[in-house]
């Protein structure tokens, strides 16, 4: 059909100007003609009258000419008037609906509110333009012709302008409004509006809107279905010059007065007061009329389309109770639960058909844990604790699932409250894998859709799973595993995390096609989990809380999805319906307990009937099993490392307790060299325990120190030949004792310190357990609750030699170590009694002064010459200076005494070397730095405390050394 309005006016065509009338010649001529004729024939001279007529006649014809010609004049005027006026109406009819063709094209608010039904239509010329305001434009109508008068003219320029026309600007060329912030924003925002009622969820996105705030034109707009969504334009709404942040396509920002407008703004507004406004854009500036809403009119306008949005499947549901869905049928085989809307239809995801399992991301407050619970109900709905079990664990605070853990289903809600626990339950899956195995291999199954009901359902969920595996790495050869076999052994994992990198390996992610993204901050977040970027475009404003993205093997686009509330009044109602029901069955056991008497461990599995000692009881998660950790009878040693509090010397007990001959070392270092040095005479089969190694061998010191550790490492090296067992206790390895812990092929570590001592004493530092109760600690990698021994008999030997020679003892009962398992790991004399060890005591016995041999005595410069000069002379002894015996040495007698420094003997060297050969030789321990120049021994005498007053005897022809108290001399 052809479109006459496209066709050009014309104008009409001047008015013919009328001929002036022409002089009658033949008219006059011939009546004077006639006359002369008349006279002629007649004669009369009345005839020639007749000839005036002629001039009459022409006259009168000029004069009805005149008048003919200014009548049609006057016609052809008027008719060229009435022509314009038509044209001039043509105009305005043409313009009238030039007009309304643009604003049906490209409306404004006002024009959608009119019509509504214009609102989402796809229009050509809508898509991408903005109607900032109402203004002239230049028109499409043309007009031909030639201007013959002003009235044309007239005409042909109205023709050419046409006002209240939509003045219209690129949206993604973005728009700049400067003026009063009131007006401003009020502006804004029916610009923002527009820009929704023109294009749909998907195609535009906005950018910025949140939670009402006073002066931000977003403020309301956040309630508009465009601001949850993911993809399209994206339109920054906003007030202030920063402009639109990065990833936005477009803007539309206020800008308050004296500011300048933020780049990127290809057209600017500049509000004059009122309606008037001044628009500038593409180099040209007009004056506009703008429009203005409130942020009322705003929302009235966003809950219209938040309808419509759900109506067309848009999205933007209202948030919806999870009493308000009805859940789906129980089918077998199937674990369907409703979780939410999507377009007022309820959501309905299947682990079984749409798994077998599924990955939540979204940052905090996105409404993952509201997803979680409402999911976790959802599954228990309609099914028994038998049908479906569930393992909770909630790694980022421990309160996500505590309304869920009295479910009969919940087999335990697993916290990093308590982290040790929690990695415990979870390793234990590796049990119940091998488990369900063994059922599916009893009933002949290959999944569990064939075990006849043989199995029920076990859905793990864990709530920050980037937190569990990154304190724990080794659980995601865990998980992966799980997400390879858990389809056929009925396990299924809901595994929720902030972030995907470094969180889910590639095991986990190719086995979880069901995916579940909330608001997320980086895109490629988003794309590893959906395969595009929406998720990081949708808002963060609290009315978006809840609000995900969907993703299904069988989906071709994430779908979006308003997760459902789930209330109190949900789970009472399911705590109602499950009442009475028999609970599901823990898929781990219990843990070890914090204090463990030693015949508890011999009551697990008769354990101890080999003649091994018992160490305590070891937990094993992963095989659903704790057994018996065994010291075998012919071990070469043990080395316990535990801080202070750790139960290390209660460790030590329950060893000596159980062994038939135990050298125990005391803690004062006399005593402690003395037992060590004597470890050389002790008979096979004695359990040699030396507590606190480290601390004894700093309180040695140096050479001593040296010489103690060396005598420790040669214990250790030939301990296995002789039947040995060397068990050590200390706090922290280092130096030589280093080398003698190596050399001990069993290793118990009990708590320490940090996660870098437990490193450095030779542990996994994942297998640190910080606050670790006393006894409890690692046998390898196996955590180990130790025991506290209890009363048993035992005889104990001191030493090695004869059997005469040795003290006999018994184990007295062990009630006190009990009482003190909590206790600190000092052996005292009275803690030592309660385990009926006989310790090796240091062996300082008085200086004998009557003796059948001269004395030669070496002391240090002072008052110590004349103290044994008197203890002698009160002896009978007779009592000599170095240079008196030097002066005389026949005078030396057997009831002699030579009392002297080391420099006095030093400098006297005959009767030095007289006195090693006839005399004992008692060297003051306070003479130490001398002792080998004045005794010519070159081996270390036995170690002396600082202070004490103690000395050192050589007897001639003896190799021993013999410590004595010079308390008395």
């Amino acid at each position: 059909m052809h479109d006459h309005a496209d066709e050009p006016l014309r104008l009409p065509a001047a008015p013919a100007v009328p001929a002036r009338p022409a002089l009658p010649i033949a008219a006059a001529i011939v009546p004077v003609i006639g006359a002369v004729v008349l006279w002629r024939v007649t004669g009369s001279a009345y005839a020639l009258w007749f000839a005036a007529l002629g001039p009459l006649m022409a006259g009168a014809g000029l004069v009805d000419g005149w008048r003919t010609a200014r009548g049609a004049k006057r016609r052809a005027r008027r008719e060229a008037a009435a022509e314009i006026k038509a044209l001039d109406a043509d105009v305005t009819r043409r313009h009238d609906d030039e007009r309304r063709r643009a604003w049906r094209r490209t409306p404004d608010v006002a024009g959608y509110a009119e019509d509504p039904d214009e609102v989402w239509r796809v229009v050509p010329g809508r898509e991408g333009a903005l109607v900032v305001g109402r203004g002239s434009a230049a028109s499409g109508i043309r007009v031909d012709g030639e201007a013959h008068d002003e009235s044309a003219r007239a005409v042909r320029r109205r023709a050419r302008t046409i006002d209240d026309m939509p003045a219209c600007v690129p949206l993604e060329g973005g728009v700049a409004v400067v003026g009063p912030a009131p007006l401003a924003a009020g502006v804004v925002r029916a610009l923002a509006v527009q820009a929704c009622l023109a294009h749909p969820p998907g195609r535009l996105r906005l950018v910025g809107v949140g939670a009402p705030r006073p002066g931000d034109p977003a403020s309301g707009l956040d309630s508009l279905p465009h601001a949850l969504g993911t993809s399209g334009t994206a339109l920054f709404v906003g007030m202030g010059g920063r402009g639109a942040p990065p990833g936005t396509d477009a803007q539309i920002v206020g800008v308050r007065e004296g500011e300048p407008p933020p780049p990127g703004c290809a057209a600017v507004l500049t509000l004059a007061g009122g309606e008037s406004a001044r628009l500038d854009h593409d180099g040209m500036s007009r004056d506009v009329r703008v429009e203005a809403i409130s942020r009322a009119q705003a929302e009235f306008v966003a809950g219209i389309l938040a309808e419509r949005a759900s109506q067309l499947g848009y999205g933007g549901d209202r948030a919806a109770s999870l009493d308000e869905l009805s859940a789906p049928d129980a089918v077998a085989g199937s674990l369907a639960a409703v979780v939410g809307v999507r377009g007022g239809d309820p959501v309905v995801l299947d682990l079984v058909a749409d798994g077998p399992h599924a990955i939540v991301v979204g940052v905090t407050g996105a409404g993952k844990s509201e997803l979680l619970t409402t999911w976790i109900v959802g599954l228990c709905r309609g099914r028994s604790p038998q049908e479906l079990a569930l393992l909770l664990v909630d790694f980022k605070g421990g309160r996500t699932f505590d309304a869920l853990a009295s479910l009969p289903h919940v087999t335990g809600v697993l916290t990093d409250l308590d982290e040790g626990s929690a990695l415990r339950a979870v390793e234990s899956l590796r049990a119940e894998v091998r488990h369900r195995e063994r059922v599916l291999a009893e009933c002949g199954a290959r999944d569990v859709a064939e075990a006849a009901g043989a199995l029920g359902g076990l859905v793990i969920v864990v709530d920050e799973y980037a937190a569990l595996v990154a304190a724990h790495p080794q659980l995601h050869d865990l998980f992966g595993d799980l997400a390879a076999r858990g389809r056929a052994l009925g396990m299924h994992l809901i595994l929720a995390s902030q972030r995907v990198g470094g969180a889910f390996r590639d095991g986990v992610l190719a086995n979880a096609p069901l995916r579940i993204a909330f608001r997320v901050t980086d895109a490629a977040d988003s794309r590893a989990v959906l395969g595009v970027d929406d998720a990081a475009r949708l808002p963060g404003a609290e009315s978006a809380r809840g609000t995900a993205l969907v993703r299904r093997a069988i989906d071709d686009a994430p779908l979006a999805v308003r997760v459902a509330r789930c209330d109190a009044g949900s789970l009472e109602a399911l705590r109602a319906a499950s009442a009475g029901a028999i609970p599901a069955r823990k898929p781990w056991l219990a843990p070890l307990p914090a204090v463990l008497g030693l015949a508890q461990v011999r009551g697990v599995g008769g354990a101890g009937t080999d003649g091994g000692i018992v160490l305590g009881l070891a937990d094993e998660p992963e095989h659903q099993r704790q057994s018996v950790v065994l010291l075998a009878p012919d071990a070469p040693g043990l080395a316990v490392i535990g801080g202070p509090g750790s139960g290390r010397t209660t460790l030590l007990r329950t060893i000596a307790v159980q062994s038939p001959r135990v050298l125990w070392t005391p803690d004062d270092p006399e005593s402690a060299w003395d037992a060590v040095m004597a470890i050389d005479d002790a008979a096979p089969g004695t359990t040699v325990i030396v507590d606190d190694a480290d601390a004894i061998a700093a309180r040695l010191g140096g050479e001593y120190g040296a010489l103690w550790v060396a005598a420790l490492e040669r214990a250790a090296r030939e301990a296995r030949g002789r039947s040995l067992t060397l068990v050590l206790s200390l706090a922290r390895v280092s130096g030589g004792l280093g080398r003698v812990v190596d050399l001990l092929p069993q290793r118990a570590l009990l708590a320490l310190p940090t996660r870098a001592d437990h490193a450095a004493a030779g542990g996994d530092p994942t297998d640190f357990v910080p606050d670790a109760p006393p006894g409890r600690g690692r046998w390898g990698r196996r955590l180990v609750q130790f025991a506290v021994g209890s009363g048993e008999s035992v005889a104990v030997g001191v030493t090695g030699g004869p059997a005469a020679a040795r003290a006999p003892g018994t184990v007295g009962a062990l009630a006190s170590v009990s009482a003190r398992a909590s206790g600190g790991d000092t052996a005292s004399a009275g803690a030592l009694a309660s385990v009926g060890a006989t310790t090796h005591t240091a062996s300082a016995p008085p200086l004998a002064l009557d003796g059948a041999r001269p004395i030669a005595f070496v002391v240090p410069p002072g008052p110590a010459a004349a103290a044994r000069a008197a203890a002698c002379a009160d002896a009978g002894r007779h009592a000599l200076s170095v240079d008196e015996a030097a002066a005389d040495p026949s005078a030396l007698g057997a009831g002699d005494a030579i009392i002297g420094t080391p420099e006095t003997w030093l400098a006297q060297w005959r009767v030095l070397a007289a006195a090693r050969e006839r005399c004992d030789l008692v060297v003051d321990a306070a003479c130490v730095a001398e002792y080998r120049a004045v005794s010519g021994r070159r081996d270390l005498p036995p170690f002396v405390a600082p202070g004490a007053p103690r000395a050192w005897l050589l007897v001639p022809g003896a190799t021993r050394v013999r410590r004595v108290s010079t308390r008395a001399t």
